[in-house]
């Protein structure tokens, strides 16, 4: 492991601390996990690995095995210290078991216990207990093999000596709660991607995951030497690269230390990702404003002392700097501060300076040793300084052209009434005729429609500029009234449901993917705040008799005929395929897609940003390799292409 932390060996009963009880979390389950849908049930993995990760970190554990059992229950073990087994001095019960059944207990508050952790608030254990149908603990400490068992956060045996063992650690195995949770299926390929980005953290440690639900078990061995240069390396492999090496460096102080690697590309959008004590900011953070900070100073005075700006030129933006930019940054610290619940935004403010002054330091040194790559950055700054301009005076002639035009808004724009945007919605409507039915079926106090015809631009490949002089996006961008890219203010969006309404076919998908490309790559605070959503029109209209039923794939269907009795050769039946959204009229568009009563909507969030990015990569990119062997591997396993 490349962390530099004090070792505490006197890791015992006295370094785990209790601040309160248990008992809401089963009534409550959403506060702690998030919701009780597929991403919690998750959640509840990474959890316990959380643990096993800050052994890891304080450099007592290399090796981490997460198994999916035959019925779903997760096993997790690791060769670290080994929870502590003894009396705890304030409970009076085995301190393994004051862990996993008192809320906010663990050797995280202060203690010497653990250095830097990223389970901060010592809830991890105790919940997923709590949330479990059943858990067992397992502890390899002093020689002996000791067990205990709980039952829905309590526990039913006491604490076991079972054995002899070798060696230290800790094996968990945890059965959902199905009073809980919607759904008891893990998703492999879920636990993979974020596994992978812990392997790619913490260099040196090893992560396995077996599925072995199957005949043949699946598994995965996860090791990356080059830590988050492979991670670099891992996330550009479907784009083309400017320069082969990967820039890299750390610095230390007493309570953080901060690893960065990073790489340019000829994209035309910047990929930053951060983490601070494994725990991905996707809001960003301190972290993140030194390290913008720092490289806009550094780059800019290289490229003025090797007379790459001359006198007269202006300084490059930020925004012109990181253009094509894939960059991890990754802290690890004693006493994270974290802004909100989600932990999704660093708030340390000693940890801007000490990154600024760890990129300016080592950053200067290596363009200085590289002048050829220092170069080749230089260069496409200054491309991208130059599309910018050419943006700016595209958006100055935009602006100067709708003074003059009814309150600036798009001309196919119907708007609505309401002008508190927490209550309004904007529909973007695929076709000119779909747009008409949506306009005459909405309810026009809260419901705005904008309809857009042909397809827009792919701004994957292309710059700001050509954003601006797209004839199908800037409608989008003016009715939304919120910028976008590095002048968006979210203060001042006019719509706070943004629901893209398209046919359930081809062309539909491809159009709901552009709009996608385009808001995450230049509106990226839309979907962050979850603004962003996709209406799911039904696919059939089943008649029979007076009886009347909309359904919205063909899984849905023959449940329905299933449930009724109802037979396909049923001269009475009529089922009816809606072909688009244009074949149905305003009130039965209302009544299935449109009413908030009655109507389905997926709500796009962003989960993990670096898989987001490798996907828009990979289907909205210029190499066609990966994207048909994407195809090739995913189109097994669509349920219903028309959802």
């Amino acid at each position: 492991m490349n962390v530099s932390v004090e070792k505490d060996k006197n890791y015992d009963e006295a370094q785990i601390q209790v601040l309160e009880g248990i008992e809401a979390v089963r009534k409550r389950p959403g506060m702690y996990i998030g919701s009780t849908s597929t991403r919690g049930l998750h959640h509840l993995v990474y959890e316990i690995m959380d643990n096993s990760i800050d052994e890891a970190i304080a450099g007592f554990c290399d090796k981490i095995t997460v198994i999916i059992n035959k019925d779903n229950s997760i096993t997790n073990i690791d060769n670290g210290r080994g929870i502590p087994v003894g009396i705890h001095p304030k409970m009076g019960i085995p301190t393994v078991e004051v862990v996993h059944t008192v809320l906010h207990s663990g050797g995280k508050f202060g203690g010497s216990g653990y250095k830097v952790s990223g389970g901060l608030h010592g809830v991890g254990a105790a919940v997923v207990n709590a949330l479990s149908e059943w858990m067992e603990v397992e502890v390899l400490r002093d020689g002996k093999r000791y067990r205990q068992r709980y039952e829905r956060g309590k526990a039913v045996t006491g604490l076991e000596i079972v054995g002899e063992a070798e060696g230290t650690g800790t094996i968990t195995t945890f059965m959902p709660d199905k009073e809980i949770f919607d759904e008891i299926e893990y998703d492999y390929d879920i636990l993979l991607k974020r596994f992978r980005e812990l392997a790619f953290l913490n260099k040196g440690l090893t992560i396995q995951l077996r599925d072995e639900r199957e005949e043949e078990p699946k598994e995965a061995t996860l090791h990356y030497e080059g830590g988050i240069i492979s991670f670099v390396k891992y996330i550009n492999q479907n784009k083309d690269v400017i320069h082969e090496d990967i820039i890299y460096f750390e610095g230390k102080k007493e309570n953080a230390e901060i690893e960065i690697a990073f790489q340019y590309t000829d994209s035309y959008v910047e990929n930053v990702f951060s983490f601070a004590n494994n725990i991905p900011t996707t809001e960003g953070g301190t972290h993140v404003t030194g390290f913008k900070a720092a490289i806009t100073k550094v780059i800019n005075d290289y490229a003025r002392k090797a007379n790459l700006l001359k006198e007269n030129d202006k300084n490059l933006m930020g925004e012109d700097i990181r253009e094509g930019i894939t960059a991890i940054i990754n802290v690890k610290l004693t006493e994270p501060q974290f802004e909100g619940q989600t932990k999704t935004k660093l708030g340390n403010a000693d940890i801007r300076n000490f990154t600024e002054n760890v990129v300016t330091e080592k950053l200067q040194y290596i363009l200085e040793e590289n002048p050829r790559t220092a170069r080749i950055i230089v260069e496409k700054s200054v491309a991208s300084y130059r599309a910018r301009e050419a943006a700016r005076k595209a958006r100055e002639l935009t602006k100067r052209k709708t003074a003059f035009e009814s309150l600036s808004l798009p001309g196919k724009l119907s708007d609505c009434q309401e002008k508190d945007p927490k209550l309004c919605e904007l529909f973007i409507v695929e076709g000119d005729s779909a747009g008409g039915t949506a306009k005459q079926g909405r309810d026009r106090r809260y419901q705005a429609i904008l309809p857009l015809w042909g397809k827009m631009l792919n701004v994957e490949k292309s710059r700001a500029d050509k954003v601006y002089g797209n004839d199908k996006l800037t409608p989008i961008i003016t009715a939304l009234g919120a910028g976008f890219g590095e002048d968006m203010d979210l203060e001042k969006l006019r719509y706070h449901k943004i629901i893209i309404m398209a046919d359930a076919d081809v062309d539909g998908s491809h159009i709901r993917t552009l709009l996608l490309t385009f808001f995450f790559r230049y509106m990226k605070p839309l979907i962050e705040n979850g603004h962003v959503y996709i209406a799911l029109p039904p696919l059939y209209k089943v008649n029979k008799g007076k009886e009347e039923h909309y359904v919205y794939n063909d899984r849905e269907l023959e449940k329905l005929l299933e449930e009724k009795g109802w037979t396909r050769g049923d001269n009475n039946l009529l089922i009816q395929r809606f072909k688009g959204l244009g074949e149905m009229n305003p009130e039965q568009l209302w009544k299935t897609t449109m009413d908030p009563k009655t109507r389905k909507m997926l709500k796009i969030d962003l989960n993990n940003p670096v898989e987001a990015d490798e996907v828009f990569t990979i289907l909205m990119g210029e190499k066609v390799e990966p994207r048909k062997e994407f195809i090739q591997i995913h189109a097994r396993r669509v349920n219903n292409l028309d959802i």
